[in-house]
């Protein structure tokens, strides 16, 4: 019984110094406890939507994960969490080059009948506010949630080819973005508010689109470069 004792206590301390790497690959991870969902040196964890093919469009970069902004039909290069979440805390470093836009998105429901990530999820849209080729609406703007919510007037954005840091909280339906320790995007899903705002605006020919309560994390590839590094969550 000692002995069992030892190892059970060798191995408690093992985990709990080593917490945010090797969680990862456990198969009932406890919750509040941060791990990564990139090793800063491979795709494992990630698949493209709807499909186990090869991923031909990020590589690995001095320890980031890097979108090279694939040639093919819009979406079709965005990868996906093999695990899916409900109420969690997402954190991430990202950049992008000049130009450049991407996103993440969460709750996404994978299934034939969908052809893309936006059909279902939500979006913290990255950007380049300044240099976009297109007009942008306020809600198509970095940290915004995106078509539905506009980032707050107190955002501060880092200049291109610097890192910024976000974060992304759903819990129980309350959202919160956050850009450079700032909260910049406060809301409710699923309330009348935000059931006004999806049936009359960009989403109502998109039945599904948000209504999801757990589903994969999604990094988006708008055929553009950029840069993610540092991406942990933890479940609420």
């Amino acid at each position: 019984m000692t002995k069992f004792l030892i190892l059970v206590t060798l191995i408690t301390i093992s985990f709990g110094v080593h917490a945010d790497v090797e969680l990862n690959d456990l198969p009932n991870k406890p919750k509040r406890v941060w791990y990564s969902l990139f090793d800063g040196k491979s795709l494992k964890g990630w698949h493209l939507f709807n499909t186990t093919s090869e991923i031909k469009t990020w590589k690995i970069e001095e320890g980031s994960l890097v979108c090279l902004g694939g040639k093919g039909p819009s979406g079709s290069g965005d990868i996906f969490t093999d695990q899916t979440y409900a109420d969690f805390e997402l954190r991430w470093e990202w950049k992008v080059n000049k130009g450049s836009n991407s996103g993440i998105f969460y709750h996404v429901i994978e299934d034939p009948k969908y052809k893309r990530a936006i059909e279902t999820a939500p979006e913290y849209q990255i950007i380049d506010d300044i240099n976009y080729p297109a007009k942008l609406e306020d809600s198509q703007k970095s940290g915004a949630n995106y078509g539905m919510h506009t980032p707050a007037q107190s955002k501060q954005l880092k200049p291109i080819g610097e890192w910024n840091t976000s974060r992304l909280i759903f819990k129980k339906g309350r959202v919160e973005h956050w850009l450079n320790d700032i909260r910049i995007v406060n809301f409710r899903a699923w309330n009348k508010d935000w059931t006004k705002r999806k049936t009359e605006g960009k989403w109502k020919d998109y039945p599904d689109y948000g209504l999801s309560k757990v589903g994969r994390i999604g990094l988006q590839d708008h055929g553009n470069k950029a840069y993610f590094k540092n991406i942990e969550i933890r479940e609420l």
